[in-house]
């Protein structure tokens, strides 16, 4: 059932090839019409090649190149990644032209379901009176359509025909609805008012549960990132407070949150106060302290306490509206499965059609041709392939995960291949004090950390932070120090009384004439282990050493092994972290290889390279410098309370919170689900077929062909309603 992804589109293999000249083969060259001149322009550019045509009718590149720098393989391998850069023209093109040949049908979230409720009550107590007292329709054809079994059907399938005659009038193709109306018309014509009602009433009931699982799944959505105030109190020039709607806000107004209230705005705290639930937006457990100059997010909770905030984004420019735009536009982004689904119910539905002929012409019995009109495949796999997907995202969503779409899902479910960043994904993205190692006899640890606080005071640095943390949280004092100066790439120095604290690289230390030879096994010992090493010198004495690392995320190492129970067969490590820390972490975390010192767009190129050999590609991060990867990936997941807004955009799955074994998680969801979609295609068809032979054999009454066919329809529907109680934790 899976379809191709961007990286099938993409994948490159020579097809004919002479010495100096390869014929190369790239089923994503057919959509790139618009840039077959640019791409042959770049490919005249590369070293080797001395001239290169497209032809995007063959979706071929005939290369002529210099054997003596470089072979097929090679040459290959170049044309793979200039075509990579074109990865999602071709890949939108290829979806349009599949949106293009698919049946356009009738929109289940277009109609409320209290409209629905209300068909299923008029249809099932029409179809009851008409049980409790039958009668014979009058005489003639006009007579077959006067009673209140056939006024009834054609006056609620009015929204079937109008559907089913617009898809012939506009699209010059039959629909699911041309097909139900037809057998809804033949019904009441064959004298068979009831089971037009029938068709009517478990279509109906189908209906309601796809679409209330789709409703559940906005719901979920909302009320995880809504905003929840119509009205805020805001600041006046005058300095009075005045309550106005959340829709004035501009940016720069000041806004007051109180205990119990949401905050409306991204901005900054400007004054006051509060421990703020973070939750929704980060996934932070715990409430946190906000005060003057912290930045807040819309969406999230004041615990208690009370601020003032200067908003800096509000309306739809805030962090928890893109989230909502993101994910209600995941209607728009079928999965390659669901799309095939719609197209192959609409091939069969000329076949229904066909067959009712052959049968009529064959055996010439009406009612057996009728129930080649309704029995039908189109409602039940079109239907449970979209309830079973929405169900999914709807059941992420409360998990605190957001899926922009299903084709991400079932993208998902195909991958073998992850790669993860380290900063901030593997890592916590917040160095601490991991050793303090004391090298003359007169300093203690607490004496050796205060003196590198009083360096690193003023300094912004991750790892000046992390010191300065270490000694705060112990509730040691800073001594005085004055004279504070910043070495640029060296480190820091300060004055403590009359003695000079210099605190940085083993650099600076040798520049500053401090001796280092006895501390050198135990300073490579400590950077062995991944810490960085920072030396503390009081004059020309080395006091001490501080080994300062990223902690590795709990639970980590657990999801990677969950991932390879999976099927994940090759987890990559990819980081702008130097060589030696990038080797500790992979080998901690057992990963097949790492790439260290990367650029972001150099992650980028990975992950095409990656996808040129045909290998689906995931992508986790948090950082600006993971969006060219996130966005070129597969599917790119953002995780982690430190991630970006940016990689969250570029993502196609956003993870809330902190926790590493969501992502097991969300891929043994991917898989489910699509399980559950192939169940369905199984039932639908295979019940189905059994229903057409029998009633090519006059064994099943128009009636029951009807009862068994739309009861098919409700039962894999239900089966896909399955994932909205899925356990995400537990699998189940």
């Amino acid at each position: 059932m899976a379809g191709n992804g961007k990286q099938a589109l993409m994948h490159c293999e020579a097809r004919h090839a002479l010495k100096g000249r390869v014929r190369v083969y790239c089923r994503g060259l057919k959509y790139l019409s618009p840039f077959a001149g640019t791409i042959a322009e770049d490919l005249n550019s590369c070293s080797g090649i001395r001239s290169a045509s497209i032809s995007t009718v063959s979706a071929t590149v005939l290369v002529f190149y210099d054997p003596d720098l470089g072979g097929t393989d090679d040459i290959t391998e170049q044309v793979a990644a200039v075509l990579g850069a074109y990865a999602m023209n071709a890949f939108k093109a290829e979806r349009a032209e599949k949106i293009a040949q698919t049946v356009q049908e009738r929109r289940l979230q277009e109609e409320p379901m209290a409209e629905t409720l209300k068909r299923i009550a008029i249809t099932g107590g029409t179809l009851g009176f008409s049980w409790l007292r039958p009668g014979s329709p009058k005489p003639g054809i006009l007579g077959r359509f006067l009673n209140i079994s056939a006024m009834t059907a054609v006056s609620l399938a009015i929204p079937i025909f109008k559907s089913g005659l617009a898809a012939m009038a506009v699209h010059k193709r039959p629909n699911a609805d041309t097909l139900s109306a037809s057998a809804i018309i033949a019904s009441v014509a064959a004298g068979q008012g009831q089971s037009a009602l029938t068709i009517i009433l478990l279509a109906d009931i189908a209906e309601l549960l796809t679409a209330y699982t789709m409703d559940r799944t906005r719901q979920a959505i909302r009320d995880m990132l809504s905003v929840g105030e119509d009205f805020v109190w805001r600041i006046a020039e005058d300095g009075s407070e005045e309550r106005v709607a959340l829709s004035v806000l501009k940016k720069g107004d000041r806004v007051i949150s109180r205990t119990g209230e949401k905050i409306s705005v991204d901005g900054v705290v400007e004054s006051g106060d509060a421990a703020v639930d973070q939750a929704a937006i980060t996934g932070e457990f715990m409430p946190v302290h906000k005060q003057a100059g912290d930045e807040v997010f819309a969406g999230t909770v004041i615990r208690s306490g009370r601020i003032v905030t200067r908003a800096d984004k509000v309306g739809d420019r805030t962090a928890v509206a893109r989230i909502v735009t993101m994910v209600e536009e995941a209607a728009d982004r079928k999965a390659v499965v669901q799309t095939t689904a719609d197209r192959i119910s609409g091939q069969f539905i000329p076949v229904n059609f066909m067959l009712a002929a052959v049968v009529w012409v064959f055996t010439g019995k009406v009612s057996r041709a009728l129930n080649m009109l309704i029995i039908d495949y189109s409602c039940g796999v079109r239907l449970s392939t979209a309830t079973a997907l929405s169900a999914a995202i709807c059941t992420a969503a409360k998990n605190g995960v957001l899926i922009k779409g299903s084709n991400y899902l079932e993208a998902l479910s195909d991958a073998d291949t992850v790669i993860f960043d380290k900063t901030g994904t593997l890592t916590e993205g917040r160095p601490v004090v991991s050793t303090i190692l004391c090298t003359d006899p007169k300093y203690s640890d607490r004496e050796v950390m205060c003196m590198a606080a009083a360096a690193e005071e003023a300094s912004t640095h991750p790892m000046a932070l992390a010191i300065l943390g270490k000694v705060r949280r112990s509730g040691w004092v800073i001594p005085k120090h004055t004279n504070n100066q910043n070495h640029t790439a060296l480190g820091v120095s300060t004055k403590v009384g009359r003695s000079i604290i210099r605190v940085g690289s083993k650099r600076f230390m040798e520049s500053s004439k401090v001796r280092l030879a006895d501390v050198e096994a135990q300073a490579q010992r400590i950077a062995r282990k991944g810490e960085n090493v920072v030396y503390v010198a009081r004059g020309r004495t080395l006091a001490g050493v501080i080994g300062i690392q990223d902690v590795l995320r709990e639970d980590m190492k657990k999801s990677l092994n969950r991932l390879r129970h999976l099927g994940i067969d090759d987890i990559i490590l990819l980081t702008g972290d130097v060589e030696q820390h990038a080797e500790i972490v992979a080998m901690r975390m057992a990963m097949d290889r790492y790439h260290a010192e990367v650029l972001p767009d150099e992650k980028a190129e990975t992950v095409l390279r990656l996808q040129s050999k045909g290998t689906p590609v995931v992508m986790v991060g948090d950082g600006i410098n993971d969006a060219p990867a996130l966005a070129y990936a597969d599917v790119g997941v953002a995780m982690g309370k430190n991630r970006t807004d940016i990689a969250m955009e570029a993502a196609d799955i956003t993870i809330a919170g902190d926790d590493p074994l969501m992502i097991p998680s969300v891929a043994r969801l991917s898989q489910r689900t699509m399980n559950i979609v192939r169940q369905n295609f199984a039932t639908a068809i295979g019940v189905n077929t059994l229903g057409i032979m029998l009633a090519s054999v006059g064994v099943l009454p128009v009636f029951w062909g009807a009862v068994l066919h739309n009861s098919c329809t409700v039962a894999v529907v239900l089966n896909s309603s399955r994932l909205l109680i899925h356990d995400m934790e537990s699998g189940k």
